[in-house]
């Protein structure tokens, strides 16, 4: 009896085969993490060749890079559109932020590096769309601080929330507890560390 063959990929028939490549890419990064990654897999789902992929993409740093533009955007605009009031409030923005990292964890894990260092240390796309999404936290802070102490409290808010991120993605919480008023209530805790004007407060 001749043994089961796995099912062949589909065949490819639209005609946008880099952005059917990246979409492939995503979903092996949410099956596996970025180490999940491989250019022979990616065609295989989409149904081309190997080789066909090479035809927009130089090899799989250049494909991870396209990845993490892509969740960098993403991130940076679900941040711009949560709700603020005019006072600045910054657990919106914060939630806004962890929220990306849970729904897209392999996305996130590979935006910050992970099993392509190299790669992106060196690229300035990656740098620049890192600044975008770190110049979103900032805006928030303007509100509330006087100009010399916005890089400092901006970098303190990155740091916690990335913190926290990585802490529920890694699932080193109590699985029972819930993790929206959890992180929002560290998100206030932190608000409250910072300099405000009046009686303004993250919430």
């Amino acid at each position: 009896m001749p043994e089961d063959k796995a099912a062949p990929a589909p065949r490819y028939h639209h005609g946008d085969l880099r952005n059917a490549l990246l979409e492939a890419g995503r979903v092996l990064l949410e099956e596996g993490g970025p180490t999940a990654l491989s250019i022979r897999e990616i065609a295989r789902r989409v149904g081309v060749s190997a080789p066909a992929a090479y035809h927009h993409f130089s090899g799989l740093d250049d494909i991870a890079v396209a990845l993490a533009e892509r969740g960098f955007a993403e991130l940076a605009e679900r941040m711009r559109v949560a709700p603020r009031n005019a006072r600045g409030q910054l657990a919106p923005t914060g939630m806004a932020y962890i929220g990306f990292a849970r729904d897209n964890p392999g996305l996130y894990r590979l935006m910050f590096g992970e099993g392509f260092h190299t790669a992106f240390a060196a690229d300035d796309r990656i740098r620049s769309l890192r600044s975008a999404a770190y110049g979103v936290l900032k805006s928030g802070l303007s509100k509330r601080l006087p100009p010399e102490e916005i890089g400092t409290a901006a970098l303190f808010l990155w740091s916690l929330t990335h913190g926290l991120a990585l802490l529920m993605i890694d699932g080193q919480f109590d699985p029972g507890a819930d993790a929206d008023a959890l992180i929002a209530a560290v998100l206030r805790l932190s608000g409250k560390g910072l300099p405000t004007s009046g009686n303004d407060h993250a919430q």
